[in-house]
């Protein structure tokens, strides 16, 4: 019920369009139960010329017997019986087709515009969550979430829910033209209520589960999908191209069989649904035959009344089908709210305040740091980190593989929050300021180049869309990339593929180190920058990087010490903590882990380069 009522919520700036939807459906119901009545005049007095065409009763109001005739809904020049019901018909049906395109038309609008909305909230929910969350969900889940999940409530609030009014109010009109016409007969409907509603229920709890176990099996196969295309290369250069079909075929069987399990589930309402119409159009059957024999009821009143059964079966057996889809948008919409719903572990504090530009120190005050949320945790990363760094200064931090370099970094944009102690900038704790005061100051370049399947141009301005061309070939230049983008086949206006796939690694790091000069943050991140290039490309990129460095305060991060060797201080972090500070000369002068990293390093150069002489 919860997740139906924020359904609903999503519906409520499109009542505009909605209402006028619901009220057109409902005309169409009363037309159609009007149409199948007019099957009574037809019997009683087209088919039977002797009776005359004047006062042709449409039905008798039960109880206060009350006659309701048709030439009240019929101008007055039409006398013959034929003409007055064959105008009654003609001008029903095409008043009801009008009302039943524009009523679809509108809750359709409603519909869609409230499963954008939902989309919509879902995406900015979701990109806006820590990179903990990120880490959390693998990228074929929430893809399968966002567009799978929402697909199926999309269907069920679109497509169905019109049907649904539509039906509804047919059921509505022709039970209320059932009583009318069949008076005492009309109660063995009623028999069947709660049957109907029992089954109803028991099936849709079972439909609910099976669709939320098939959308899971689902965002495995999508997950299966993205890693084995995105990392492609990798598949075929281990060649476990079979090894991979097989996985997904796995998966694939997983999901065959989630599908079948929902189909079971819900393929059992309509068989059952027939039983009832079955049983119930026999007893009626039955009973009227006994109430002609006896003169209670005539054969057009019969006729109208046994027309209107078999009429309002079909609604009767939708809602069964309605049911399930409406179940499944539940079903599918629990994963969507739970996604929304999820408490981020990096949250702006409500009433935080804007960062002022940078312009004195970064300090960590006992920073400690663990994915279990506390210091006292086994896989703690950080423990005890005290440290201060200047305005301007380039700060070198080293260390062994997971001793916890580029997760001290990513406390300062609060890709994390501490577990304990603080980080503050200028005095101001990052916890209490604007995430987008924050990182706006804040520019990063990192090893796994992020680019777009845009142009050139767009990369390098992200987030800057507005910025004047000068500014960006200006950046480009100052990045050492100028040249190449000029000899690409649009220059600037060139489309680079998907992770910019059509550029080498050193024109693609070039660019990334574009896009921070033209953000021009006063706080500069380097994590692994050069780490992944080849020697001639590593020189391109670090005389870029020399001049994104320029007066800028520098964190840098390489497992290359001759990249950090001109740094003002080196910080060595060793099992994540602080084992020595201080500037090159300085510890190679101690018997440290620099010291042991730096020769450890330029032995197995040496011994690379006498292997390659030989």
């Amino acid at each position: 019920m919860r997740q139906l009522t924020r359904l609903i919520r999503y519906v409520l700036p499109f009542l505009v369009q909605l209402l006028p939807g619901v009220f057109l459906l409902a005309g169409v119901g009363l037309l159609e139960a009007f149409r199948l009545m007019l099957l009574k005049p037809v019997f009683d007095r087209v088919l039977n010329p002797a009776s005359g065409s004047e006062n042709i009763v449409l039905f008798t109001i039960p109880k206060i017997g009350k006659s309701v005739y048709l030439q009240s809904f019929v101008p007055a020049h039409f006398h013959n019986a034929w003409t007055i019901v064959a105008y009654a018909l003609v001008a029903s049906t095409v008043v009801k087709g009008i009302f039943d395109y524009t009523g679809t038309y509108l809750v359709n609008h409603a519909g869609f515009g409230m499963i954008t909305n939902l989309r919509n909230d879902l995406y900015n929910s979701v990109l806006r969550r820590s990179t903990a969350f990120f880490s959390q969900h693998t990228t074929g889940t929430l893809i399968s979430t966002i567009i799978n999940d929402i697909e199926r409530v999309q269907f069920a609030m679109s497509s169905v829910l019109s049907e649904f009014l539509q039906q509804v109010f047919t059921f509505v009109f022709i039970a209320a033209a059932i009583v009318i016409m069949g008076r005492d007969l009309a109660w063995v409907l009623l028999l069947f209520i709660p049957f109907i509603i029992y089954s109803a229920v028991r099936i849709g709890r079972k439909v609910r589960t099976t669709t939320r176990r098939g959308q899971d099996q689902l965002a495995d196969v999508q997950n299966i999908l993205h890693e084995t295309i995105t990392g492609n290369r990798i598949v075929k250069a281990f060649g476990m191209e079979s090894w991979e079909v097989a996985r997904f075929r796995k998966a694939a069987q997983r999901l065959f069989q989630a599908n079948l399990r929902s189909v079971a589930a819900t393929a059992v309402s309509s068989p059952l649904m027939d039983f009832f119409g079955a049983v119930a159009i026999a007893m009626l059957l039955l009973l009227g035959r006994n109430e002609i024999i006896r003169g209670d009821l005539n054969l057009g009143d019969f006729v109208a009344f046994f027309a209107l059964v078999l009429a309002m079966y079909n609604p009767v057996r939708k809602f069964a089908v309605f049911n399930n889809s409406f179940q499944q948008a539940l079903g599918a919409s629990s994963q969507l709210f739970k996604f929304m719903d999820t408490e981020d572990e990096v949250r702006e504090k409500p009433g935080a305040k804007r960062l002022p530009r940078f312009a004195e120190n970064i300090r960590f005050e006992g920073v400690c740091f663990s994915y279990e949320g506390t210091c006292d945790d086994a896989r703690e990363i950080l423990r005890a980190i005290d440290l201060e760094v200047r305005r301007g200064e380039v700060l070198a931090i080293v260390g062994s593989s997971g001793a916890g370099k580029s997760t001290l970094v990513h406390l300062i944009p609060r890709f994390f929050d501490v577990t304990a102690g603080r980080i503050l900038i200028d005095g101001h704790d990052v916890r209490n300021i604007t995430l987008a005061s924050l990182r706006s100051q804040v520019g990063i370049v990192t090893q796994e180049t992020v680019l777009f399947n845009d142009t050139v141009r767009n990369n390098i301005a992200y987030g800057q869309p507005h910025v004047p061309q000068k500014e960006v070939e200006a950046a480009a230049r100052a990045a050492l990339a100028h040249e190449f983008i000029l000899a690409l086949p649009s220059a600037y206006d060139t489309v680079i593929g998907e992770r910019g796939v059509r550029l080498s690694g050193g024109e693609r790091q070039r660019l990334a180190i574009a896009r921070a000069l033209l953000k021009n943050a006063p706080i500069l991140i380097l994590d692994e920058a050069t780490s992944a290039l080849d020697s001639e490309s590593e020189s391109l990129v670090q005389s870029a990087l020399h001049n994104l460095m320029a007066g800028r305060t520098v964190f840098v991060i390489a497992h290359r010490l001759s990249t950090v060797r001109r740094a003002d201080r080196i910080v060595v972090i060793e099992n994540g903590t602080i084992a020595d500070v201080g500037a090159h000369e300085d510890l190679m002068q101690k018997f440290g882990t620099y010291r042991r990293l730096y020769e450890l390093q330029f032995a197995n150069m040496e011994g690379s380069k006498a292997v390659a002489e030989t």
